[in-house]
Parts: C-alpha cells; sequence; structure tokens
C-alpha cells in the first residue's frame, strides 16, 4: 500500500508516552470528543491462533495508508499453535505510530487489547500506568484465569485501578454480530479479532476500505467467511461510535513533514531485502538464483522470491541447508547471482560451503537472518550473535565481507551493497540482519530505477595471459589489479575450462598446488581482497562537540538514535555513528574513534563487536549487553548513555 507525502523535517522520536492535545472538533462522530495526538503505541496480545499477527498488521497497513511515520514489533511463540491460554502461547504486535519521523516500536503501550488472561498476565508489566485496556470479559472466566495464576478477577479485584480499563465482551458482541450467518459459535468466534480492529480502527480514525478489500480478497474462495469477518469489522467500528465507555477517539494526522517528496509503501525487513535481492539481480543483468532451506525466521525471503519468476528469479528449496548452499554455489559458478539464506544454526551448517566460495572466488550472498540461541535457541526472538560466527566462522584463513542493514527500509539497499561488493570483488558476503528488522516495518520511499547502482559485469570470453612460449592461455586466477579479484567465467565458453574444488590453487594457472610459498601467497592475497574493499566512510553524528561516542550496528539503530534524542533534548551532548560495513571496517573509523574520550557500544549479544573494536584500535570501548530475545527500549539505552556521560 503506498501512499504519498511531501517536505522532509527532522524531529524527535516518540519512543515514549503519546500527548494529548486535548482539542474538540466539531465534527466529532457521534458528537463525542476527537483528541489529537502526536503518537500512540499500542500493543494487541491474545492467544497464538487469536490472530493478532493479522490484526496487528491490518492495522499497520491501514495506518500506512493514512500517511502515518510507523514503526512494529511482532511477538510470537515458536510453535506452530502454542497451548491455548498459557503464558508461553501468547502472540502480541505492538505498532508505533505517528505524526513525525519516529524510529522505534516504542517503548510501553498507551493501549493494550488483551484478548485473554494469559495476554493480560504477559504484558501487564510494560503498560504504564493512565494507558488505556481494552480486554475481552468473556474469558475471563475461573479455568483461564486459573492456567496463568489469577486466584482472583484482576476485573474485580482493584489490581487495575491504575489504569483505564475499558471491559468489553469481544466474543459475545461478535457472535450476536454473525448470528444471521449460520455459523457455529466456535466459527463465529474466530472473527472477535476483527471486531477489535474494528473497534480500535474507529478509536483512531484508521481508514477502513483496505482491511474490507484485503477480506474479500482473502477469503475470495469463501466469501461467506469474508463477508462475516466483514460484519464483524464493522460491528467493532459501530460498537466504539455508539458505546458510553468510549466517549472518546482520537487522531493522529499523516507525518507529512517527516519525508522528502515520493511514493512510499509500508515494509518489512524480509520484504525489503527480497526487493533488494531482485533489484541487484536487475541492475546486474543477471538470473538471480536462490538455494535455501527453510528457517525462521529468513523464511519469508524464500516465500516472497518464489514469486517473482517474471524477473528471472529461481528458488530452489532445498532437502537441507548444505544442500542450498551448494546449488547457489553452483548457480554462481553458472554465471547466476547465487544467493542463500538462513539464521544461525544454519550458517553452522554451510560453515565449508562458504570457505569453499572463499576458495574458488566467485560472487555469492549468505543471507543471515539472527535468532536468539545458541542450537535451536529461540527462533522467534531477535539477537545480534553470529557477528563473530560470520566473521571467523570457517576452518583456515577464509575471510568474507560483512554487511549488516540498520532498518527494516534499509534492507533493499543493503542488499544492493552486498550484491556490489560479491560481484565487484568476486567473494562470498554476508549480509546480517536479525528477526527484528526480518518482522518489523515502517516506511520504505519505493526508488527510481534510474537511482539504482549499476551493478552489471564482464565475464571472462577468452585468453588473458601468454606463457613464455608465446601461447595463450585463460589464467582463472589472473586478478584485477584494482580489486584483486579473478577473472568470472562461464562453463561451457571455449578455451576457459578450468578447475575448481577446495584444494589450494596456484596462483594465475589454478592448477593444484601444495607449495608452501604458493599457499601464503594465496592466503594473503585473499586477506588483501577482502581488506582492499572500498567502504564509504563512518558518518559520525556530533552536533556538539561532545566527548562520549555511542557506535552501534545493525538493528540496534533505530533505538540508539532515539536514545540520542532525547539525551539531547535534556542538554547532554552526545556523539553517535553506525556500521553498515563491519568487514571491512570504514577506513576513517580508527580516527573517529580518537577523538573520544568514551566509547559505549550497545549490542544484542555479549560484546562481539566492542570486543573487536577493542582488539583492533586498541580502544577500552564499554559495552552494553542484551539477550533476552527482545530489541533495546529507548529509554533503557538513555539511562545507560547518561551514565556513560556522568561518569
Amino acid at each position: 500500500m503506498t501512499s504519498q507525502v511531501s517536505s522532509p523535517a527532522e524531529q524527535a522520536d516518540g519512543a515514549g508516552g503519546a500527548v494529548v492535545g486535548g482539542q474538540r472538533t466539531p465534527e466529532s462522530p457521534g458528537g463525542k470528543e476527537v483528541r489529537r495526538l502526536d503518537r500512540v503505541i499500542i500493543r494487541f496480545a491474545g492467544d497464538s491462533g487469536d490472530g493478532m499477527q493479522l490484526t496487528g498488521d491490518r492495522f499497520t497497513s491501514e495506518t500506512a495508508s493514512f500517511g502515518n511515520d510507523l514503526s512494529t514489533l511482532p511477538n510470537f511463540p515458536a510453535e506452530i499453535r502454542a497451548p491455548a491460554g498459557t503464558l508461553p502461547g501468547v502472540s502480541s504486535f505492538q505498532l508505533h505510530f505517528a505524526d513525525h519521523d519516529i524510529l522505534t516500536p516504542g517503548d510501553a503501550p498507551n493501549v493494550l487489547v488483551a484478548m485473554n488472561p494469559a495476554a493480560l498476565k504477559a504484558n501487564i508489566a510494560d503498560v504504564p500506568r493512565g494507558a488505556d485496556i481494552i480486554i475481552n470479559t468473556d474469558e475471563f472466566t475461573k479455568r483461564p484465569m486459573a492456567k496463568v495464576g489469577y486466584a482472583t478477577s484482576p476485573l474485580e479485584d482493584g489490581s487495575l485501578d491504575a489504569y483505564n480499563l475499558h471491559p468489553v465482551p469481544l466474543t459475545t458482541l461478535t457472535v450476536e454480530a454473525l448470528k444471521d450467518f449460520g455459523l457455529s459459535r466456535k466459527e463465529a468466534e474466530r472473527s472477535k479479532n476483527m471486531f477489535a480492529l474494528g473497534l480500535l480502527s474507529w478509536m483512531y480514525h484508521r481508514p477502513t476500505g483496505g482491511t474490507e478489500s484485503f477480506l474479500r480478497q482473502k477469503f475470495a474462495k469463501k466469501p461467506e467467511i469474508a463477508e462475516a469477518n466483514i460484519v464483524a469489522f464493522r460491528a467493532g467500528w459501530n460498537f466504539g461510535e455508539t458505546t458510553e465507555d468510549f466517549a472518546v477517539s482520537y487522531e493522529v494526522a499523516p507525518a507529512t513533514r517527516a519525508f522528502p517528496t515520493g511514493t512510499y509503501r509500508n515494509i518489512s525487513g524480509n520484504l525489503a531485502l527480497s526487493y533488494g535481492l531482485v533489484a541487484a539481480s536487475q541492475q546486474a543483468d543477471l538470473p538471480l538464483y536462490l538455494g535455501s532451506y527453510p528457517i525462521t525466521p529468513a523464511s519469508d525471503i524464500l516465500h516472497e522470491l518464489s514469486k517473482h519468476k517474471n524477473f528471472g528469479v529461481r528458488t530452489f528449496q532445498a532437502e537441507d541447508e548444505i544442500a542450498g548452499i551448494g546449488a547457489a554455489l553452483g548457480a554462481a559458478f553458472g554465471g547466476a547471482l547465487g544467493v542463500t539464506t538462513t539464521s544461525g544454526p544454519g550458517v553452522a551448517l554451510k560453515s565449508e560451503a562458504i570457505g569453499l566460495a572463499v576458495s574458488l572466488e566467485l560472487p555469492l550472498l549468505i543471507v543471515d537472518i539472527q535468532r536468539g540461541g545458541p542450537s535451536t535457541g529461540l527462533p522467534t526472538k531477535t539477537e545480534q550473535a553470529d557477528l563473530l560466527q560470520a566473521m571467523f566462522g570457517r576452518n583456515g584463513e577464509a575471510p568474507v565481507p560483512i554487511v549488516a542493514p540498520r532498518t527494516p527500509a534499509d534492507c533493499f539497499d543493503a542488499a544492493l551493497d552486498a550484491a556490489r561488493i560479491a560481484l565487484t570483488y568476486r567473494t562470498p558476503v554476508f549480509l546480517l540482519s536479525d528477526g527484528y528488522l526480518a518482522n518489523g516495518s515502517e516506511p520504505w520511499r519505493v526508488p527510481e530505477v534510474a537511482d539504482l547502482p549499476d551493478l552489471k559485469v564482464k565475464f571472462a570470453t577468452g585468453a588473458n595471459h601468454t606463457l613464455a612460449d608465446g601461447t595463450e592461455v585463460f589464467w582463472p586466477y589472473k586478478r584485477d589489479p584494482e580489486t584483486l579479484a579473478r577473472p568470472w567465467a562461464i562453463p561451457g565458453t571455449p578455451g576457459l575450462e578450468h578447475r575448481i574444488g577446495g584444494i589450494e590453487k596456484q596462483d594465475g594457472s589454478g592448477n593444484i598446488s601444495y607449495d608452501p610459498a604458493n599457499h601464503d601467497l594465496m592466503v594473503r592475497t585473499r586477506q588483501a581482497k577482502v581488506d582492499g574493499i572500498r567502504v564509504p566512510d563512518v558518518d559520525v553524528d556530533d552536533p556538539d562537540g561532545a566527548t562520549t561516542l555511542v557506535l552501534g550496528w545493525g538493528s540496534t539503530y533505530g533505538p540508539i538514535t532515539a536514545a540520542v534524542r532525547r539525551l539531547r533534548g535534556a542538554g547532554l551532548p552526545i556523539a553517535q555513528a553506525h556500521l553498515r560495513h563491519l568487514k571491512p571496517f570504514p577506513r576513517n573509523l580508527g580516527e573517529v574513534l580518537e577523538r573520544y574520550e568514551k566509547v559505549v557500544v550497545p549490542e544484542m549479544n555479549l560484546g562481539q563487536l566492542a570486543t573487536l573494536i577493542r582488539a583492533k584500535y586498541l580502544v577500552d570501548a564499554q559495552s552494553y549487553n542484551q539477550v533476552n530475545g527482545m530489541p533495546f527500549k529507548a529509554e533503557q539505552l538513555a539511562t545507560v548513555l547518561k551514565e556513560a556521560i556522568d561518569d
């Protein structure tokens, strides 16, 4: 869904609570008061079978079409159908939307929609006093409450007195609204998420046409189910309009000042990354080949790319991780842009084939959507703990460049950048995203094709070396003097036959070689090729002449930037730099680090980038770490950074 906005502006991030204007408008629906807000954070929570992700996604889509800036945080169990009514089975979707530029899904919800006792108990600790809580009272019976440890009903024991409680019998109202459809009670109950969506859409003046069209399309083969969901959706809207419990609705104006002029759409990180891969193949004029084995949270890339055969994309769902990368590497040998997607456990299985790609010196993209570990770990939770694995997780000296996007929309540009490096320098490249970016979403400005980089490559076509006796031959490891890249020869090209495999190659000729001096030369040459990759200098945001620098990478960009804005708003000087390129580091990084008395590195791991920074630049970087499967909160980081400044 796209929208047009104009006039750029730089404003403070709205990661905290909503600011209420309290202005009444003459056009208030039903004569009710309408208050204007600059931002709102809503969290939908229920069982994993209650459709909370769909509900949040639809609310997000309508919010994007309305023109707000937004950021989302889906949070769901790893099980396909987690135990109903239990705390581990709770699924939630948080959306932060505003009339200005924002960077995070927000620290704490202003509104919690709790579909059952488990959803309330799992989320109440995050809800600030005075926030709105909408509760499905039909589920607060003795057994569901006992299942999560409620001895008495929280709706009656005073434990929720600090909140604006809105008890709504969502299930009963939904069943009543659908009584003419001839559905069983169980079938009708499934639409209660649409009732809740309708109610929230009324509360925040969200468009409704897109959701109704979506439902008709989704259930095109079952039109009666589509109409039942639409009726439930409208019933929720009408309930908000008529009930006395909701005396106020709210307006959050479009973020017309937050973006440059252009066409925008809401996009998740995995979708943006998929589009970036397709764009890279088009700009390189190469077929895109994905060899992949399904794994959370990377599977959506396989699903999306399988839809784009019209762009010359071929997808192969392999029998395992090793077969996936083997096929992708074979496709690269055959002249395609080879890609393999996975998460941390899959990277471990692919490690030998990644080393083979280093030895063959062929372009290959290894997309790692990081998640909590070790081993199977937390499949649906986020982490940044694969950096050292990407950096060193192979036998022998096998250097691989590393690129990390910083926001969901930035996954598009990062994919293009990773493809540029792979194709220019003939090397495998790691693209390190994570679950937070993959599943989260934000507005993305659709780029003009003319603005995309030219990634076209030249394949070898004939002999490139003359022997001492004057014979002209093809040497597969004769290098470009600027990039140290070897020629890329498509199999079947007459006269360009050459040997491949994992055994060490002789410099130039590519013949098998066990010569010690040659191995030393090849190891150092492969390292020099990666070290010599041209990456932009790191930009430093330091408007105040600060003595403290906060250095981040990957998905910590949003929370770090929001925290920095808060501190600067309070008059505290602090500088910020964020790394996209982690191997090689930007050439000016050492000089940047030397400018500051203190360097703080927040990471969702136990200090992996900080370890690299300390080792390479001998800087006493302070590490601040979190490994709970959730992204940083802006207020949390602001507190830590303030302590670093004051220390």
